[in-house]
């Protein structure tokens, strides 16, 4: 599945790992994207479990990113306020998982609390993205990214 063929958000909450895997190796980079995108934790733990710990994590801890791709960067969406913090350098790379073009959103040189952290993105539908959290090089956790609107 591409980004032309369009995952949204409830086929990736019922994903398990290995199928969340196929669809990023499978997906082009697309376009960085601009604006303000929601975002889904994505457990890959079953549908019921990961829409309430989705819901959960947007609540309590992480809503998504506002990216801004003329400065190259990006801030995240946190608390239950959406105060806008840790920054991250937005760019395109390499992937870690298969060595494709990806965009990676670096936060080794922006954030101390967060300097062991890379996120790895492709688009798998329209305003869509498919994300890889990093630590070091080791895969701890998917999202989702959701640009509603932010490329008209």
């Amino acid at each position: 599945m591409s980004h032309g063929t369009g995952a949204d958000i409830d086929e990736l909450l019922t994903m398990s790992r290995p199928e969340l895997e196929r669809l990023f190796r499978a997906s082009h980079p697309g376009e960085i994207p601009r604006g303000e995108g929601r975002g889904t934790v994505l457990t890959a733990r079953g549908a019921k479990t990961s829409k309430a710990v989705a819901a959960l994590a947007r609540l309590l801890a992480w809503q998504g990113k506002v990216v801004d791709p003329d400065r190259g960067e990006l801030r995240n969406r946190v608390t239950p306020f959406g105060i806008r913090a840790i920054r991250a350098k937005v760019y395109r790379g390499e992937s870690l998982l298969d060595g494709g073009e990806c965009i990676v959103l670096d936060y080794s040189r922006t954030s101390f609390v967060a300097h062991w952290i890379r996120d790895e993105i492709r688009q798998v539908g329209p305003y869509r993205y498919l994300g890889i959290v990093y630590w070091g090089r080791r895969r701890i956790l998917n999202f989702s990214l959701y640009f509603a609107g932010a490329h008209t």
